[in-house]
């Protein structure tokens, strides 16, 4: 099954850059459906690429669990509870396809497995660098004027310096799938006019549990953080 559509690249993109793009956009946005076949000739028509090139590309989304082949079937569209979302390029299509409520609730799942344990890593392993971080994002939080942009780059750098400063490899790499999103519900808050909590205090407390090491203050700190940050933003 295949579907019609235009494809125009982007000055400066290589074109195989550019039809993975193309290509994975029109999966995310159902122009083609789970399980579509899709009709090798007839893409490479629309998207004015070779048959290497599109090869590449179609690798290239399988490995992020977006396409497979089989003899019986040619290239499809898998289902998308295979898709991978924690691959920050799949993420990233998905976000800009749109997400639903129950999107980012899961997500809020996994931030409360995810970020008291790191916290509490960190109040154990921080190192005085770490803290620097965590202190400048403090500092942006604070001199932000409730600029809400600028919270919105605070909060997301306070996030990644608190991962990274676990010091745990797995943890640290978390926030390639939790920054984009935390970001992406922060902004969709603005463009519908809501507002932000003054956000300063319960970081503060996780970083001032960090700061002396209390492990169990510093889990729970950031619990409070996650639960004031739901209630705040449903």
């Amino acid at each position: 099954m295949s579907r019609s559509g235009t494809h125009t690249p982007h000055p400066g993109h290589g074109v195989h850059s550019v039809t993975v793009e193309e290509l994975a956009k029109r999966i995310f946005n159902g122009t083609y459906g789970e399980g579509d076949s899709l009709v090798m000739p007839e893409l490479m028509k629309e998207l004015d690429v070779s048959q290497t090139v599109l090869r590449e590309v179609v690798r290239v989304l399988t490995t992020k669990g977006l396409l497979d082949t089989s003899q019986q079937r040619g290239t499809f569209v898998r289902p998308r509870e295979e898709w991978n979302l924690l691959d920050s390029d799949v993420l990233h299509w998905k976000l800009a396809a749109g997400v639903s409520s129950d999107f980012f609730a899961d997500v809020l799942e996994l931030r409360r497995s995810i970020e008291p344990a790191a916290a509490a890593l960190a109040a154990e392993r921080r190192t005085d660098h770490d803290l620097a971080e965590l202190d400048a994002a403090l500092r942006t939080m604070a001199a932000s004027d409730n600029d809400p942009a600028r919270l919105v780059r605070a909060d997301a750098s306070f996030h990644t310096a608190m991962l990274i400063a676990s010091n745990n490899r797995f943890y640290a790499q978390m926030h390639r799938v939790i920054v984009p999103v935390l970001v992406q519900r922060d902004q969709e808050v603005l463009s519908t006019g809501g507002e932000f909590v003054d956000p300063h205090a319960v970081h503060a407390a996780v970083v001032e549990a960090v700061r002396n090491r209390d492990v169990d203050g510093a889990y729970m700190s950031m619990l409070e953080l996650l639960d004031v940050s739901a209630r705040a933003h449903p």
